[in-house]
This record gives C-alpha cells, sequence and structure tokens, in this order.
C-alpha cells in the first residue's frame, strides 16, 4: 500500500468526520456504521499495518463523497460547514501536535474508554461521555477551537453534544495519521486529482464488498 493511497483513506476519514458532525448538527441522525467505523479507529492506537485502522474496505462512505463533492467545481456540491470543519480538524491537529502533555491525556482517556468497550457496546453512552469528556480535557483547552453550528435544540442536547466531540476527536486521530504517512496542506489542491481517485476506489470497493 503505498503513502499517497493511505493519506487518502485518512483524509477520507477526516472529511468523514466532518461530514458527520454537520449531519448530526443538522438532522440529529447519522448512519451509525460510518459513526462506529470512526468510533473503531480511536481505539486501534498502535496498528501493525495501516490496514488495521480503518480495515481493508474502509466504511468511509461520507468522507470519499464529500472529497468528491468538494473538488467537482459544482457550486454548493458539498454544504460548506463540511469544507470548514475539516480544515478546521486539520488546523486543531496541527495545533496538538505542539503539546505532547495533551496527547498524553488523548491516550490516556482512549485507553479508558477502550476499558469500557469490554463492557459495553463502542456506541454505550458511558463510552461516548468519556470520550466526549477527553476531548474536552485536551483538544477544548487550546487556542483554536470549532465552532459547530446547527439546529440549537440538538446543540443543547448533552447525547448529541457527545457525538460531535467523539467525531472530533476521531477526525483529529485521522488528521494525526494523515500526516505522520506524508499529508499536507498543500497535497490538498495539488495532490487533488490522486485523492479524489482514492475516493472514487473507496466508494466503488465498498459497492463492491
Amino acid at each position: 500500500m503505498n503513502k499517497r493511497y493511505q493519506q487518502g483513506v485518512a483524509l477520507a476519514a477526516v472529511f468523514q468526520a466532518a461530514s458527520l458532525v454537520e449531519q448530526l448538527a443538522r438532522t440529529g441522525e447519522i448512519p451509525a456504521s460510518e459513526f462506529e467505523q470512526l468510533i473503531n479507529s480511536l481505539f486501534i492506537q498502535n496498528p501493525k499495518s495501516f490496514d488495521e485502522i480503518y480495515g481493508e474496505t474502509p466504511n468511509l462512505q461520507a468522507g470519499a463523497h464529500a472529497i468528491l463533492k468538494s473538488s467537482s467545481g459544482i457550486p454548493n456540491a458539498l454544504n460548506p460547514d463540511v469544507i470548514r470543519y475539516a480544515l478546521s480538524i486539520l488546523h486543531l491537529e496541527n495545533k496538538l501536535k505542539k503539546q505532547p502533555h495533551l496527547l498524553d491525556i488523548i491516550g490516556k482517556g482512549i485507553e479508558h474508554a477502550q476499558l469500557q468497550s469490554q463492557h459495553f457496546s463502542i456506541t454505550h453512552e458511558n463510552i461516548l461521555a468519556n470520550l466526549s469528556g477527553t476531548y474536552q480535557k485536551s483538544l477544548s483547552t487550546l487556542n483554536f477551537r470549532i465552532k459547530v453550528t446547527g439546529n440549537p435544540n440538538i446543540l443543547k442536547n448533552a447525547s448529541q453534544a457527545d457525538k460531535i466531540r467523539v467525531l472530533l476527536l476521531a477526525g483529529v486521530r485521522a488528521a494525526i495519521l494523515w500526516r505522520q504517512v506524508g499529508g499536507r496542506r498543500w497535497h490538498l489542491l495539488f495532490n487533488r486529482k490522486s485523492y479524489c481517485k482514492i475516493a472514487q476506489g473507496l466508494l466503488n470497493n465498498n459497492v463492491q464488498s
């Protein structure tokens, strides 16, 4: 598996988190399987191979669609909030990498949630609350914060707010991975065609599986 493909998958995961945040904040509902894919990725902290993180056939449809829509050239093909969240996630990760103590907090928080997952489903409210709290103790303390907009009634709901923070945490995890496999901000412009090809491949593989 080459680095460009790995970058494309990790970037699709970033866009998946951004897409699901936008959808959840607006409608209060998101596909369970795509949400679970991102949560699972949080619990794989020391993978033996890249495939372990999102699987050989990643369920990153929302992210792949978002990448393709963002590069389609069609006005408003993609909700601008999705692009804003994706770029904000990448920026937040850039801030985080300079704060190793916060990375330690995140690591311990995820480890605790992973232990909980032995007794509950990964989408159980206790696990989501734990991961949400980890986000608040770490990423929310940085001088850059992601402002989520949407339905006020949804955003005020504690369980929905927990899901949004978990999605953002998973997005930052994907951004860390993207950087580790060589992803850089300027690649979003100059490697756009390659990323679109990878995104289309992710959609095709998902259909075939």
